[in-house]
């Protein structure tokens, strides 16, 4: 059950059809995907307060044609096998300026080429679990799931967004992989060194073409009307 909070024109909770009703009558005219982490607040454009609860759930919605963003806190309650969850949106006004660190979706899928590159040829030079068999049968499956027929993303996206979120998510779960499992063959200090160096600026690049491929509707359509 999802529910949002904090609403211009509501005294308290309400449910989402009706929230997305009223941000509609806002001026809300899409919504932007922002996925921050500590050091690198993508997606967002502030205030503090916002950024703040933000990257405290890694996660956050800014609003296209008013100033409000969106920030989720999920509720679980219940037994193992039971359990009952619920998401809280908080609605908090937003800083109208341009998301910190989105790049384009042709930028998103060069920069995640290379990234790709470099540290898989860094991984494999350790060693490091996540570069190797376990990694490809990993690969191989998400391959299968997609090739059944998935869809990443809704009807009236561009194909790039398309390309560019499955390479985003290959590439996440790749990273998943090499922390999943340990630091492999690196044993020594600098070997583990070199392991999160290698990892860091893959997994940023991944989270920064995921924003990238999620908000290309957003962009695409604010460029048709122009």
């Amino acid at each position: 059950m999802h529910r949002v909070e904090g609403l211009p024109g509501e005294s308290g909770p309400v449910g989402l059809t009706l929230a997305l009703g009223r941000l509609r009558r806002l001026g809300v005219t899409g919504l932007l995907v922002a996925l921050p982490a500590p050091g690198h607040p993508l997606g967002l454009s502030g205030p503090p307060e916002f950024n703040a609860r933000a990257l405290e759930a890694e996660e956050a919605v800014v609003c296209h044609g008013a100033a409000l963003g969106l920030v989720p806190e999920v509720y679980e309650a219940g037994p193992a096998g039971d359990v009952h969850v619920e998401v809280v949106w908080h609605c908090l006004p937003v800083r109208e300026a341009p998301p910190a660190d989105v790049p384009s979706l042709g930028e998103a899928e060069r920069e995640l080429a290379e990234a790709l590159r470099e540290a898989t040829a860094v991984l494999s030079r350790l060693d490091v679990a996540g570069s190797g068999p376990v990694a490809e049968a990993a690969l191989d499956a998400y391959r299968a799931r997609a090739e059944r027929g998935r869809e990443v993303l809704a009807p009236g996206y561009p194909p790039r967004a398309v390309r560019v979120l499955e390479l985003a998510q290959r590439v996440g779960l790749l990273v998943a992989l090499a922390h999943e499992r340990g630091h492999g063959g690196a044993v020594s200090a600098s070997e583990m060194g070199a392991r999160t160096q290698a990892l860091r600026p893959v997994e940023r690049t991944a989270r920064r073409a995921q924003v990238a491929a999620y908000n290309s509707i957003v962009e695409e359509r604010e460029r048709g009307a122009r």
